[in-house]
């Protein structure tokens, strides 16, 4: 039998589904996990909420997100962007944690709306979860608090900017322990970085790329089991590049090898690159190098 698809995308779906009383304000809430899964549906069931989350949980039993199943008992942050599915296996229990919903018309003609394809972190995979220490704990917490303490208080026209600036406080301080997850763990990520540089080398190794073409970098986070998202991060980082800088790069010295040392014309040399369109390789060996493959080859 297939699992029941949950669907909410209001506030209200959200509390009328474990239960909760009508929310103090309808595009923001913060929900126990223990309610939630103590109270959600007794079928195995799928749920798609229409809101930014940012959940911390301390759970048994495994977590499907995407295509992965994930243990969650050592506790972490997990943040997920509308329209995300999530599906808890009806073997989870919560020991503590705690949910906070954003609908996105609370930020709406904000300068935070402008700024969230900047949290980049609202989709990694649910295995890039934020792990968290006691006193970052607090300091999180607090800031929750602060944000349900608004949000609680009767609704005025200081409320809207209230609660935005206190949501944009919080994903500051999650940007900043992110940045120290990434460092902490720098031998892993030392190793994913190692690893990307192989796959990358490999893949420009190929004589030709006209039936493979060219690489994207949901291709080599697919290859290292990670998100796109995580991936650019991790790579920003310790290299100071993005992927998408990396693959251009090996792609430029790649064409400037060809270019010196062969004589093929720059359209067999833009195909053999895995390009559709010459036009497209021109463009970019010139916005990276400053000159045309055809000046380029001239001046060597």
């Amino acid at each position: 039998m297939s699992p029941k698809y949950h669907d909410l995308q209001s506030i209200s779906d959200l509390h009328k589904l474990v239960n909760y009383s009508p929310p103090k304000h309808p595009l923001i809430s913060v929900i126990d996990h223990k309610d939630f899964y103590a109270k959600r549906p007794a079928e195995e069931a799928l749920y798609r909420f229409g809101f930014y989350t940012i959940s911390c949980k301390k759970m048994e039993g495994m977590l499907k997100y995407g295509k992965g199943y994930y243990d969650f008992s050592e506790g972490s942050l997990l943040f997920t962007a509308p329209d995300q599915v999530i599906a808890p296996g009806l073997d989870v229990t919560v020991e503590e944690g705690w949910a906070l919903f954003i609908h996105p018309d609370l930020i709406h003609g904000t300068d935070l709306a402008k700024k969230m394809h900047q949290y980049s972190f609202f989709n990694y995979e649910a295995n890039e979860a934020l792990h968290i220490s006691e006193e970052e704990k607090l300091t999180i917490e607090d800031g929750i608090a602060k944000i349900e303490r608004e949000y609680s208080q009767n609704i005025d026209k200081h409320s809207q900017g209230l609660i935005v600036s206190n949501i944009e406080l919080l994903l500051n301080y999650c940007n900043r322990f992110y940045d120290r997850q990434f460092y902490t763990r720098a031998k892993v990520n030392s190793d994913v970085v190692q690893q990307f540089e192989k796959l990358l080398n490999d893949y420009f190794s190929q004589s030709s790329l006209i039936d493979v073409g060219l690489p994207n970098v949901k291709y080599f986070a697919s290859q290292l089991h990670l998100s796109p998202n995580y991936l650019t991060d991790l790579l920003n980082k310790f290299t100071g590049k993005s992927t998408q800088e990396h693959i251009h790069h090996a792609l430029i010295d790649k064409a400037k090898t060809l270019l010196w040392s062969t004589d093929h014309t720059i359209s067999e040399i833009a195909y053999g690159l895995g390009f559709d369109h010459p036009s497209h390789f021109t463009k970019i060996f010139k916005s990276k190098t400053g000159k045309s493959p055809s000046e380029y080859r001239h001046l060597n």
